[in-house]
């Protein structure tokens, strides 16, 4: 797999999380929740915000749609170019993996799990087989299941209780084999294994003393380079000629530095590092191995190298990507200048290569849109000429939808903050708005169609979404100067953003709502204690209410990363006090708007304690709260039952404090939410 397949791991996991759309489902008409809408605005706002709202929008786009299961997506090309496979619910609506034959349609269903659905899988270089990961419930704690595409037999290649798989390698030369690290041996460290994908035998391959958190094989399929986290909470470049020789420390980052190795040259002289050392933003640079000297390979003053394409049989890089506003390629190889040049021409959005085949005469092609589904093409590099696919929600096509605009203000010290505004279609400004955080801290938001966004914009709300400081693609600088300010300056970026939407006239102050997931929900319980009289509303998603205790109950395999806590959050061990003035939890008393949480029961990261301590305090303080608990959910909601029933939750809760327009609850089948 190398570094082409893990590139095509981290497109799957950006679309799955952000858009994994749903089946087809008619649109409501207007007069079907008219009722509903007059009832709530009857009980809170004036007939002029009302009518203003209710008679401009488009009709609701039902909630099925927009939060429901996906019709097919994340196609994969196989190596040899035989087979096409992609995800799509079966009959029970699960999610699946199906495959076809190139040039026919005999689509088959191939996998055949129970509940939570499939959503993270790629082919191997052995033929027939493809190698899916599931966890269960949302504990984390992945297995990685192959499954024979002629046989349909699926095979747990790590079945041990309660230990956690990660994909290390897959490599074209070594068809029968798979890097994999498992937690076995030690809850807190991934050693290396090597598995066969003939028999399922499990070798033993490279011991971890502990801090390492990465490791890179090289083109002969040896473990060579490897990434470690040190006390200062920066981190260590490994090396080692051969497996039988010790590591060397290559270089060394500080805890406000950022690098790792990426991948070796075909012929071992070259280790690519992404690295920010010398620079402000991330690079990538070329380390001769013989020589010790770093060449830089791509670089950009602000923004971090967000991904980069190599060509599955030699590893030439060929395009490097920086996510700006939007994102920009650097070609770095003339033979894929007029490809690149004619994608770009070919469709609207966005475009990545999504998969490739061995021979690189066929590419499949995605194209995100901030106004519709990701558009899927397959492209034939000779004949110059593009077939498409589909669409990962077909239902989305047509519909009245609103634009993501990247917009950018400077924050009280000066910095300056970029983000993406979108705006209802139809209404007037200002309008009730709300501000959606995104989590980490340590991501971004990024242009293109959120489910999250274009809910709350056809139900009347403007939409702010804020890379704030801290967020990561913009330079270390940037992210640096988010340290230590949990709840603090990263807080006043947002708070900064509600005013400037409030200056330009496109929100009205006392209709804006907070509501965000792990991080971003954190925000919001910030938002509602630490400036109460901001916000009208907060909706918190499996966010932590407590720093103290969410830096204690943290998974035992991010042991190493408490070190990064530590620099970037505060000193769990020497500064609790500090840590407690950042916790929402200690600041119960200060809330006086309306709260609603959703959490999952499984969640390894933030854990249930953490939704459940201020659920308590605000019960005990005579404060109105409003939980959901999933009892089949970790970090975030999974389950198209569970996304369906908490969203219906929350855009009532929204409509009753906000004003916009809202779907009934109704009848949903199969969700696992208990409501306190």
């Amino acid at each position: 797999m190398h570094h082409t397949q893990n590139q095509q791991r981290q497109s799957l996991d950006r679309e799955m999380f952000f858009n994994l759309l749903p089946v087809p489902c008619c649109l409501l008409p207007v007069a079907y929740y008219a009722t509903s809408v007059n009832q709530i605005f009857n009980q809170n706002m004036t007939t002029t915000t009302a009518e203003k709202i209710t008679t401009k929008l488009p009709p609701l786009i039902p909630r099925e749609i927009l939060f429901g299961n996906p019709e097919r997506t994340s196609p994969k090309l196989s190596p040899d170019s035989k087979y096409l496979a992609y995800i799509a619910p079966d009959e029970k609506n699960v999610l699946q993996i199906w495959v076809r034959t190139i040039g026919q349609e005999d689509d088959r269903q191939l996998t055949a799990d129970k509940k939570r659905g499939i959503r993270m899988y790629f082919w191997t270089y052995n033929e027939h087989q493809l190698i899916y990961l599931q966890d269960a419930d949302g504990d984390e704690n992945y297995h990685l299941y192959q499954v024979n595409i002629q046989s349909n037999m699926v095979r747990d290649l790590t079945p041990f209780q309660g230990v956690k798989a990660q994909v290390i390698d897959l490599d074209h030369n070594f068809p029968d084999q798979i890097l994999v690290g498992l937690n076995l041996k030690n809850p807190q460290s991934f050693d290396v294994y090597r598995i066969n994908l003939n028999n399922g035998a499990v070798e033993f391959d490279t011991h971890n003393p502990g801090n390492i958190v990465g490791w890179t094989a090289d083109a002969k399929f040896q473990i060579l380079a490897a990434a470690t986290i040190t006390e200062d909470g920066g981190s260590d470049l490994l090396y080692r000629e051969t497996t039988e020789k010790s590591w060397e420390t290559m270089r060394h980052w500080g805890p406000d530095e950022d690098g790792g190795p990426s991948f070796f040259s075909n012929d071992g002289k070259t280790l690519y590092i992404s690295a920010n050392h010398d620079a402000n933003a991330i690079r990538l640079l070329g380390l001769d191995l013989a020589t010790r000297e770093e060449k830089v390979i791509a670089e950009d003053p602000q923004y971090d190298i967000s991904g980069s394409l190599t060509h599955p049989i030699t590893r030439a890089i060929e395009a490097v990507g920086f996510y700006k506003d939007k994102l920009e390629w650097q070609i770095l190889d003339d033979s894929i200048a007029a490809d690149f040049e004619f994608l770009k021409q070919a469709h609207k959005g966005e475009f990545r290569i999504v998969s490739r085949t061995l021979e690189d005469n066929n590419w499949l092609v995605a194209y995100f849109t901030d106004d519709g589904p990701v558009y899927y093409h397959t492209y034939d590099r000779t004949a110059k000429t593009i077939t498409f696919l589909f669409s990962n929600q077909p239902q989305l096509e047509g519909l009245q939808l609103a634009p993501m605009e990247p917009i950018s203000y400077t924050a009280r010290d000066g910095l300056t903050i970029h983000g993406y505004l979108t705006k209802p279609v139809g209404v007037p400004t200002p309008a009730p708005a709300v501000l959606l955080v995104h989590g980490g801290p340590w991501a971004r938001d990024t242009w293109g169609y959120r489910p999250q966004t274009q809910w709350l914009a056809n139900r009347g709300y403007v939409v702010l979404q804020i890379n704030f400081r801290g967020s990561t693609g913009y330079g270390k600088d940037f992210l640096n100067a988010g340290n230590r300010e949990w709840g603090a300056k990263m807080h006043d970026d947002l708070i900064d953003g509600v005013n400037w939407l409030v200056e330009k006239g496109i929100a009205d102050k006392d209709q804006v709502a907070i509501m965000g997931g792990s991080y971003g929900g954190y925000a919001t319980l910030a938002g509602l204690t630490f400036t109460p009289e901001v916000f009208a509303a907060g909706v918190d998603i499996v966010g932590p209410s407590n720093l103290i205790t969410l830096m204690q109950t943290i998974p035992p395999y991010w042991e190493p990363l408490k070190k990064v806590f530590f620099h970037r959050v505060g000193n769990l061990e020497t500064e609790a006090e500090f840590l407690q003035s950042r916790s929402p939890l200690f600041f119960v008393d200060k809330i006086e708007k309306p709260l609603l949480i959703g959490q999952g029961a499984n969640d390894p990261r933030v854990k249930e304690s953490e939704s459940t301590q201020i659920v308590k305090a605000m019960e005990d303080a005579g404060k109105a709260i409003e939980y959901v608990l999933y009892t089949d959910e970790g970090h975030g909601f999974a389950r198209p039952e569970n996304r369906l029933h908490f969203y219906a939750i929350a855009e009532e809760f929204l409509a009753k404090y906000l004003g916009g327009i809202f779907e009934p609850v109704g009848n949903i089948e199969g969700h696992s939410g208990v409501v306190h």
